[in-house]
């Protein structure tokens, strides 16, 4: 008997490795190690004042506890802070991407160790962190390079399932601590109360608007998963462009923006067709010679 496996059953398997063009990549990777020093002197300007802090406040994170990094003294702080500047901008020329991609990602890990040590830790930075982590491991690619490649696809995969697991697990975390009150309750009053502005807090005033809006918010995080299920580019503009739109309004509505997270967002894009080469003009036809007459 014939022991064949048909195509379906393997498809679980190849959604990993489905190939993905290389222009794309190169477009990312120079967004994403560009954002660093826009994440270092705007979004994340305030771990610098960490140099300042007595370091008997630091309480490591667990992989703080458990790999045996510096204790961020003064010296180690401002040097991780130029070293991961130099060398996100030198990664972005594209040029030795594993060895300069790989000290991007080692270098921005311990900055957000010493960003999270201290009694803060963000929600918003786990995609794009991974994003920087699989980064190198897809090695050369240009922005004319349509080349499909299955480990930028691993690559890309790897992203899109962190950005869903975070919606989902923020989804989650809401239940799990706040129960049903935080659906049910005050919680986006009281946000608006706190740091509404003049685009959101007509919304105070108008009945059950914001309950429902809470609902609405849980039951799309809870349905993350489906995102799973692009296939097509039209799709993924328009998921991108959801989810950037989703982000924005929150902006709008509280001034809360996770920046790093939109980045990883930005993975999602067909970046190639942005960089395809122009194709040649077509030879003109010759015509074939007519049979000679009998």
């Amino acid at each position: 008997m014939s022991t064949a496996t048909s195509p379906d059953a393997a498809a679980p398997d190849r959604w990993w490795f489905r190939p993905v063009p290389l222009a794309r990549i190169a477009v990312f990777r120079a967004i994403a190690y560009l954002f660093i020093p826009v994440d270092v002197f705007l979004t994340t300007a305030w771990v610098k004042a960490h140099a300042d802090v007595p370091v008997e406040w630091y309480d490591p994170l667990l992989i703080g506890r458990l790999l045996p990094l510096p204790t961020p003294t003064a010296t180690v702080v401002v040097v991780v802070q130029w070293a991961l500047l130099l060398a996100a901008l030198a990664a972005a020329t594209g040029r030795a991407p594993r060895l300069l991609g790989t000290a991007v990602f080692l270098l921005y890990l311990e900055w957000m160790v010493i960003a999270m040590s201290f009694g803060k830790v963000d929600h918003d930075r786990i995609a794009y962190l991974v994003a920087l982590a699989v980064l190198p491991t897809i090695g050369r690619a240009r922005f004319r390079d349509r080349r499909p490649s299955e480990a930028a696809g691993w690559a890309m995969a790897a992203v899109l399932v962190t950005i869903m697991l975070t919606y989902f697990l923020a989804a989650w975390a809401k239940i799990r601590f706040g129960g049903l009150d935080w659906p049910s309750g005050a919680t986006l009053t009281r946000a608006l109360v706190r740091r509404g502005t003049e685009l959101s807090e007509w919304t105070l005033d108008v009945p059950y608007l914001l309950a429902t809006a809470q609902w609405g918010m849980l039951i799309l995080e809870f349905a993350a998963p489906l995102v799973l299920l692009v296939r097509s580019d039209r799709a993924r503009i328009a998921l991108a462009v959801f989810l950037l739109g989703f982000h924005v309004m929150v902006y709008a509505g509280v001034e809360i923006i996770f920046l790093p997270h939109c980045v990883a967002i930005l993975s999602i894009l067909p970046w190639e067709r942005l960089t395809a080469r122009r194709r040649a003009p077509a030879e003109p036809s010759v015509p074939e010679p007519s049979p000679a007459p009998a």
